[in-house]
C-alpha cells in the first residue's frame, strides 16, 4: 500500500494548458424559465461554435460528445455542452422524448452563444447524438437563417416529423453500420430532407459508436463538414458586401 501511494505522489496527474487565447467556462445558459449548466470551449480563431444536443438518459457529461467536443476545438470549432433538462425534468420520461421542448431549448442556447462576448459574428452548427439529433434538426428549421451546418451522430431524424422538410442548413447524418434499424431510419429521412444532405455509413460501428477508431471517425467527418460550411457562409458574406 506504501510503495502505492509513493507512486502514485511521485507521478502526479499531468495537466495539458489550453493554447493561448483559448477561453473554457463552466457557463449557465439563461433559456427562460430555466437557467441550465453547460460548458463552453472557445479555441483562439474560432470558425463556428456548434452546440451539442444530448441524447436521452444523457447529460453534458456525455463521454462520447465530450470526446467529440475535443476533437473539433483542436480545428479552431467552438463548443457548447449543456443540459437540456433540469434535473426533476430529467426524471420525467415525457419530457426526455418531448422533442418540441429540447428543441426550444436548442434554440435559445444557440441564440444565447451568439450573445456571448466575442461571438456575435461568429457561425452557429447543431450537433445532436440520438433523439438529441430530432431536437437539433427541429431547432435548424426555426432558425434558418442562423444556423450553418447540423451534424447528426447515431439520429433519430424520423423524430423531426415535418420539419425534417424544413431544415436548410447543410446535414449531415451518421450512422454506424451495425446500427441497422437507424441506419434505415437515416435513410429515409434523407430522402425526405430538401437541403443539403449527406449519410456517412462508419463500417463496422454499433449505435454508441464504441469499437476503435469508430468515434474518432465521427469527429474527423463532423470537423469537416461544419468547417466547409462555415467557410462557405464567410465567403458568402464577402460576396454580397
Amino acid at each position: 500500500m506504501s510503495m502505492y501511494r509513493r507512486s502514485a505522489e511521485e507521478s502526479p496527474p499531468r495537466i495539458v494548458p489550453d493554447p493561448p487565447g483559448w477561453v473554457r467556462r463552466s457557463v449557465l445558459t439563461c433559456l427562460d424559465p430555466v437557467r441550465l449548466p453547460g460548458d463552453l470551449v472557445v479555441p483562439t480563431g474560432v470558425r463556428a461554435m456548434m452546440v451539442f444536443a444530448h441524447g436521452s438518459g444523457s447529460s453534458r457529461r456525455s463521454p462520447r460528445n465530450v470526446a467529440v467536443a475535443r476533437r473539433l476545438n483542436e480545428e479552431k470549432l467552438g463548443t457548447l455542452l449543456f443540459d437540456l433538462l433540469t434535473p426533476r425534468e430529467a426524471e420525467d420520461r415525457g419530457r426526455v422524448f418531448d422533442i418540441g421542448l429540447l428543441s426550444k431549448r436548442l434554440v435559445a442556447a444557440g441564440r444565447w452563444v451568439r450573445h456571448f462576448p466575442g461571438l456575435r459574428d461568429v457561425p452557429v452548427a447543431f450537433f445532436g447524438a440520438s433523439t438529441g439529433a430530432a431536437a437539433a434538426l427541429v431547432a435548424a428549421a426555426a432558425m434558418p437563417s442562423e444556423v450553418v451546418a447540423v451534424v447528426s451522430r447515431g439520429g433519430r431524424p424520423d423524430l423531426a416529423g415535418d420539419a425534417l422538410g424544413r431544415v436548410t442548413a447543410p446535414t449531415l447524418l451518421i450512422v454506424g453500420g451495425d446500427d441497422v434499424q437507424v441506419l434505415d431510419l437515416n435513410r429515409e429521412a434523407e430522402r425526405r430532407m430538401l437541403c443539403e444532405t449527406r449519410l456517412e455509413v462508419v463500417p463496422g460501428a454499433t449505435h454508441l459508436f464504441e469499437e476503435p477508431g469508430a468515434l474518432e471517425r465521427v469527429a474527423d467527418l463532423a470537423a469537416e463538414w461544419v468547417s466547409e460550411h462555415a467557410r462557405a457562409a464567410e465567403e458568402r458574406v464577402v460576396d454580397v458586401w
